[in-house]
């Protein structure tokens, strides 16, 4: 399918399945309305949201590309905390492989949540599973979500303040998880039919060019296809440093706005803020890495 070079696109858009305000088929509706003409619903660690999309309905003028977030263990050669981003594009939503994986890292948060919630209680703070539970819905419980708990119940004003007082890395009520080896993730998503994308490289924190080109580089050797270079949040010296690293390194160029709905105000499909998108380009390399085929059949 082919579209103009003004029309828009996301390819980093997050649903009720993982930690979105907005249902996939809400998203589908807001982006025919919107007028894009790609998009990729990328949920953390759940297909649940890219095969309910496809269940009911791509829109004709919407070329979709089934997609993931993996939250992976920094590679090796990146000592820091927390979870390292990957992007898959293209991926069979019910390949065995994957679905295992991705059924160790949900179970992983089961365990994590009681843990956080336990304390928070010792600061102090009112709040339970059950509360937890009714409040996501039948979304996959995480941070956001006890964040926008945190903030129903009067305890924090915004979900900065819940991360950056109780529940972000390194705080008080945080608790870590297990994650996936880095390297493990590329190779799961190859082998669900997908590419790997390092997401939001920005949000890694400053990094000097040899730091960040050995970074790439180790990635490359495990298998990463692509930079998210067009990300909200990078600054125009940022896209256009991490623009020369993916011609440098041969890798594809992807974008997108990290929709979360209400969860992130301000950030709309295929904008951001109004002043945000996602060259055509973009589109035409993906579409030609999957062979053309953004929706594939969703075979084992």
């Amino acid at each position: 399918m082919g579209f103009s070079r003004s029309v828009k696109m996301d390819l980093h858009v997050h649903s009720t399945a993982s930690d979105g305000t907005l249902t996939p088929a809400e998203i589908l509706a807001r982006a025919a309305c919107l007028g894009l003409g790609s998009l990729a619903i990328t949920d953390h660690d759940t297909v649940e949201g890219a095969r309910a999309a496809v269940a009911s309905g791509v829109p004709a003028s919407i070329h979709f590309f089934t997609g993931i977030e993996i939250s992976a263990a920094p590679p090796p050669f990146l000592p820091r905390r927390g979870s390292f981003h990957i992007l898959g594009y293209g991926i069979r939503l019910e390949d065995a492989g994957l679905n295992a994986a991705l059924m160790r890292l949900q179970q992983a948060r089961q365990e994590r949540n009681p843990a956080m919630v336990e304390r928070l209680r010792r600061l102090g703070i009112d709040i339970s599973m059950e509360e937890l539970a009714a409040h996501a819905g039948n979304a996959q419980i995480g941070r956001p979500h006890i964040a926008g708990l945190m903030i129903r119940k009067g305890v924090v004003a915004s979900f900065d303040e819940a991360f950056d007082r109780y529940i972000g890395t390194g705080k008080a009520a945080y608790v870590d998880k297990y994650r996936i080896p880095c390297e493990e993730a590329i190779q799961l998503i190859h082998r669900a039919g997908g590419i790997a994308v390092m997401a939001h490289p920005g949000l890694l924190g400053p990094m000097p060019d040899a730091v960040f080109n050995a970074l790439i580089s180790g990635l490359k050797r495990m298998g990463i296809d692509g930079i998210e270079v067009y990300y909200p949040e990078h600054t125009r010296e940022q896209t256009e440093r991490y623009r020369r690293t993916a011609g440098r390194f041969d890798l594809v160029i992807t974008g997108g706005t990290d929709f979360h709905g209400d969860i992130k105000p301000g950030i709309d499909l295929g904008v951001g803020d109004g002043s945000f998108a996602v060259p055509h380009f973009v589109y035409e390399q993906l579409a030609g890495m999957l062979g053309g085929s953004g929706c594939p059949a969703a075979t084992a």
